[in-house]
């Protein structure tokens, strides 16, 4: 076992304090700079569920940069009325993560 996690483990149990182990997981994801990783595939993963079946045919090549979301849509019309929704769709996709991981989508 590593010493950081050794070290991490005792000291947890040396407070004698209950936790819930998803909080620490999401701590230790934290400290090691994997949350937002993290938290950006899961929200590329949700995207079917927030849009639909209907749109996420029309949709691929999905990439987060700089907390904008980047969709490649293949219908224009579609396109269109997506980006009369982005705020919406912006919206619910952080709150599927649980955390503001995006601030904007393109469609292209």
């Amino acid at each position: 076992m590593t010493d950081w996690l050794q070290n991490g483990i005792i000291r947890i149990m040396e407070r004698n304090k209950a936790q819930n182990i998803g909080n620490l997981v999401m701590k230790f994801l934290r400290m090691q700079g994997l949350e937002a990783p993290l938290n950006e595939h899961r929200l590329i993963n949700s995207w079917g569920e927030v849009v639909g079946s209907v749109i996420v045919k029309y949709t691929t090549d999905l990439f987060i940069k700089n907390q904008t979301l980047h969709v490649h849509v293949t219908s224009a019309p579609l396109r269109q009325e997506l980006m009369m929704a982005r705020k919406i769709l912006v919206k619910s996709l952080n709150e599927k993560v649980g955390s503001q991981v995006i601030v904007d989508i393109i469609f292209h």
